[in-house]
């Protein structure tokens, strides 16, 4: 064998090896698939394949997330489940979803009249003891929370103007069962319960006059004000939680680097999600008020807290439903009364 042919065949070994190297290092330890509650293209969806991307990123490669849109593998109410049997490894959803399964999924979810400002709701689950209830809750489904973003604050759809709440008697507004429901009737408004999807019909043909619906951007993409001439921004009454959960199971087994990793990489997302969607929020709005035909009413503080403690009534009939629900409305009420926003 000739010097020439050595040579060859060492660097034909010496690309091999390196080969299988790269392909070791490429293939990821931990292989997992999340589902949404967005489809796939709207903000939120491309916010959330950022954070999986940036997961992989600052793993090193070692954990790479599949994300998906709504009803993907299952439907949005059954993310709980296909989470704790290993259906899903993970999802990044609202809780009020799995109310039906306890109401405590409710309160934390979607705590109605509750936040002034996503940021708020952030403070608390975060440093307030809410990851460590909403953890309480979730954990003997089999699921573990690994942090709490937020999508950001409603905004109020109106062919009326409301700027107390005084305004709210008589209105007929488009409101979800349970709980927001019951909290603008005790505020004077008279709730009608209809789906999304015909949210902008009922409007128009005035079959109501005012809706809770969602953030202001996409009520004005959908030209809703065209009509409804009078939206609250930004919004006094919902304020929708993301759970970022894995399968308690993965995450118990995970080394602690990795988990670590997780709970960065969410909190991080969490407040990217609040930055940009308010952005396109204040873009949406400066447009509104070009139009010249539409009034954006922002509820004075006060008005705030009246609607407030009368969302505080409906809080304790959920309170008494379950030992932890309890637990869920005295630690609420006693971070927004030491911050003086009761």
């Amino acid at each position: 064998m000739t010097p020439k042919t050595l040579i060859s065949r060492a660097v034909q070994g010496a690309v091999l090896g390196a080969g299988l190297l790269l392909g070791s290092a490429q293939a990821a330890d931990y292989n997992w698939t999340f589902q949404t509650s967005e489809n796939t293209g709207e903000p939120q969806f491309e916010i959330k394949k950022a954070w999986a991307d940036n997961i992989k990123r600052m793993s090193g490669g070692r954990i790479e997330i599949e994300i998906l849109p709504v009803n993907a593998v299952v439907q949005a109410n059954q993310t709980l489940d296909a989470v704790s049997s290993g259906i899903l490894q993970g999802h990044l959803t609202d809780p009020s979803y799995f109310s039906g399964r306890d109401p405590a999924f409710g309160m934390l979810g979607n705590l109605v009249g509750a936040w002034g400002d996503p940021l708020e709701f952030l403070d608390y689950m975060k440093y307030s003891g809410g990851e460590e209830i909403y953890n309480e809750l979730v954990e003997p489904y089999g699921v573990h929370l690994i942090g709490a973003a937020a999508t950001g604050l409603e905004a109020f759809v109106s062919t009326k103007p409301i700027r107390t709440v005084a305004d709210l008697k008589g209105l007929k507004l488009r409101a979800p069962e349970g709980m927001v429901y019951n909290i603008f009737q005790k505020a004077g408004a008279t709730p009608v319960n209809l789906p999304g999807s015909e949210v902008y019909t009922a409007l128009e043909k005035g079959v109501i006059d005012a809706a809770d619906y969602t953030v202001f951007a996409t009520n004005y993409d959908q030209g809703l004000y065209s009509f409804a001439k009078y939206p609250n921004y930004p919004g006094f009454h919902s304020l929708p939680m993301v759970s970022v959960s894995l399968n308690k199971e993965i995450w118990d087994g995970l080394p602690a680097d990795l988990q670590a990793i997780l709970e960065t990489a969410t909190d991080d997302m969490a407040y990217e999600m609040v930055a940009k969607l308010k952005a396109r929020d204040i873009v949406a709005a400066k447009k509104a008020r070009a139009d010249g035909d539409i009034t954006i009413i922002d509820m004075a503080p006060e008005e705030r807290a009246k609607f407030r403690n009368i969302a505080k009534e409906e809080w304790k009939v959920w309170a008494g439903k379950s030992e932890l629900n309890q637990k869920i409305y005295d630690s609420v009420v006693a971070y927004l009364t030491d911050r003086n926003l009761m």
